[in-house]
């Protein structure tokens, strides 16, 4: 059964083991300046990776690459010394492709910011096809119901409404019906 906080563990260990060992002890003209980015484990702890970078061209990096190589016995050998493991991982080195992939990333929204400036250019000074606001909001059914109260009511004053008498609303037993040309007369006899 495989303990991966082990594993993890004996990652962070063999990394910190490794670039120490790099900087203090290897003493290779070929080896450039190399950082050690990650180290992976296998679950039963008998292979480690090492995933470094290297500052400069292809040269330096193929150049590191060879001196890494050459270096790996006795990096495996302060290993095995310093984590005091029963068996000590073998180690690989590998070169990381964080840098190259930075480098796309940064491309690629170096792109993106030139397009979305290109679509900032075109849009300027142009106007929404329809409405700047086609969808209908609280204020605009008040207004549609400000309209409405100047409409003359069909309904209120009919029987059967539910208009309570008295109410304002005009009904056979009030008096007379209002007029187009005014308010209707209280029916109190002013005829």
């Amino acid at each position: 059964m495989t303990d991966t906080a082990r594993a993890r563990k004996l990652a962070d260990r063999i990394r910190v083991v490794v670039a120490e060992t790099l900087q203090r002890r290897i003493k290779d003209p070929r080896l450039g300046y190399v950082t050690i980015t990650d180290t992976r484990v296998t679950g039963d702890l008998r292979e480690a990776t090492v995933f470094y970078t290297v500052y400069g061209d292809d040269e330096d990096r193929t150049a590191s690459a060879a001196a890494l190589e050459s270096a790996k016995g006795v990096l495996r050998s302060e290993v095995g010394r310093q984590t005091g493991v029963r068996f000590t991982p073998t180690l690989a080195f590998v070169l990381d492709a964080v840098p190259d992939n930075a480098r796309t990333i940064d491309d690629l929204l170096a792109r993106a910011r030139a397009a979305d400036a290109q679509v900032r250019e075109v849009a300027a000074g142009k106007g929404y096809a329809g409405d700047a606001d086609p969808y209908r909001k609280p204020a605009d059914d008040e207004v549609e119901d400000d309209s409405a109260e100047g409409a003359p009511a069909t309904d209120e004053g009919a029987p059967g409404s539910g208009a309570a008498p008295g109410s304002g609303a005009a009904s056979s037993s009030d008096g007379p019906a209002p007029t187009a040309d005014g308010p209707a007369s209280s029916g109190d006899g002013d005829a």
